[in-house]
């Protein structure tokens, strides 16, 4: 009876210790954060812009979009080729369950949630998945029989929404998994070390990814798979596709590892590496401006999405295609860079097309420059989407192109450049009118001749 009265005295005399209890307990129940998580939620600030830009359309993959409405379908599909993976190998379901089992822990720590489904239901969703995608990625690439009533590779339609999808970043799985699945093979994968069986892996696919990856179309796979095996190792699919953008070698260290910083090699240290400032980035003229002030421009190197150039009144962007697709990677690219990584590649590079892009003239003098391949067709919805795809980021004042914005505004002022543009445009721009021109001056110089001529005698 003392004691309650005693405990009693104390709540009365502090009012705060009920809260500070329920608090601590709360504080207590939250999970750590991980280093290794590399596979986010959206955040709602782009969702809110383009909502279907993040959602898979076909298939999940993951625990992110597992059982939602509307993917029913493929799960029969991905089970097939569960069957089909275990047939083909002769590994048994229970090796494989004990295998993912192993790698639970380090599985869930690559996602930004997993609370919601039990240990079971986690090691079923990724078994059935990665499954699904080895087969896929050994069927696309030939190295597995296609049969005959194979739902998937039957109609074409379905894989280029597979391809889609996959490229989401709350779609995606730790590649690491998949080449778990190629050690539990025999005879199909190379054997004789980790780094040659991630290269393989990589290998598959960037080919499975080659058809979409739209905005570098021409670029060489075998250089990008070079790059790529001497790197570290990629995360996920949607990981594979940034670096295969940045194909010199550039700065990608994840948020939380400042310390882990990848040595770039002199040989590839480009304009986009070394430009930084502090100072707030101010944009550039569009190019048409730009064009009608002297800047000529022309198609950059293909080595890096990221390489733009200007030097002597030439400006040099890589070739970009742009499809229907071509919004669904930018944005989740852009919102795994936000995510993940402390560099703003993607996001910069937005930032300078945004202000080079501001209507469908200037879609149209990039395009006959060969420097935009528009698959979309409508030059203002490209126009658009350069515009568009800016809402909702964040960048900062190590803006990558600060000094191209520098230079390109320097020359822009100058009235001697806009001068001699107008001249070039105007009057020499075709041979028919720059010898109409130098006609022109020769019949002034000889009128100018003859007059003088005509004073002296008269003199």
């Amino acid at each position: 009876m003392e004691g309650i009265n005693q405990a009693a005295a104390v709540d009365t005399e502090n009012p705060y210790i009920p809260l500070e209890t329920s608090m601590r307990q709360e504080l207590g129940r939250l999970s750590p954060i991980s280093s290794s998580c590399c596979i986010y939620r959206v955040p709602e600030r782009f969702r809110r812009v383009n909502e279907n830009a993040y959602t898979p359309q076909v298939v999940s993959i993951g625990p992110l979009h597992h059982g939602k409405k509307g993917l029913e379908a493929m799960e029969e599909h991905k089970k097939r080729y569960l069957q089909e993976f275990l047939c083909r190998t002769k590994v048994s379901l229970e090796d494989c369950i004990k295998k993912i089992r192993d790698r639970e822990a380090r599985l869930r720590s690559c996602y930004a949630e997993t609370n919601g489904f039990s240990s079971d239901e986690f090691v079923r969703i990724i078994l059935v998945d990665a499954a699904f995608i080895v087969e896929l990625l050994l069927k696309h690439n030939g190295r597995t029989p296609i049969k005959e009533n194979d739902a998937i590779f039957k109609k074409p339609k379905i894989i280029l929404d597979l391809e889609t999808d996959m490229q989401l970043l709350e779609n995606q799985l730790p590649i690491f998994i998949l080449e778990d699945l190629f050690y539990l093979q025999q005879g199909t994968l190379p054997s004789d070390s980790d780094d040659r069986l991630s290269t393989f892996v990589t290998d598959l696919s960037l080919k499975f990814f080659t058809s979409r990856m739209t905005l570098m179309r021409d670029a060489d796979q075998e250089s990008i798979l070079d790059r790529l095996s001497s790197t570290k190792k990629v995360e996920h699919f949607l990981d594979l596709i940034l670096r295969s953008l940045c194909q010199s070698e550039v700065e990608l260290i994840p948020l939380g590892c400042q310390s882990e910083v990848e040595l770039i090699p002199l040989g590839y240290v480009t304009t986009t590496t070394r430009v930084k400032t502090s100072v707030t980035p101010s944009l550039t003229p569009s190019v048409t401006e730009l064009y009608q002030a002297g800047v000529e421009f022309k198609v950059g190197s293909m080595k890096n999405l990221f390489d733009i150039r200007f030097t002597n009144g030439i400006c040099e962007i890589p070739k970009i295609r742009v499809d229907d697709d071509t919004e669904i990677s930018l944005r989740n690219l852009l919102a795994f860079e936000q995510c993940h990584y402390m560099h703003n590649h993607i996001c910069d590079y937005m930032t300078i097309m945004d202000g080079f892009v501001n209507n469908a003239i200037d879609v149209d003098l990039l395009v006959e420059r060969g420097i935009i391949e528009n698959i979309l067709g409508d030059r203002k919805e490209l126009s658009a989407l350069f515009n568009n795809l800016g809402l909702g980021i964040c960048s900062d004042e190590n803006f990558t192109f600060a000094s191209l914005c520098e230079d390109l505004n320097r020359y822009y002022s100058s009235k001697r450049h806009k001068m001699m543009a107008n001249l070039r445009h105007n009057y020499f721009n075709t041979p028919w009118r720059t010898l109409s021109v130098i006609a022109a001056v020769v019949l002034l110089i000889l009128t100018l001749i003859q007059t003088v001529c005509s004073i002296i005698s008269v003199a």
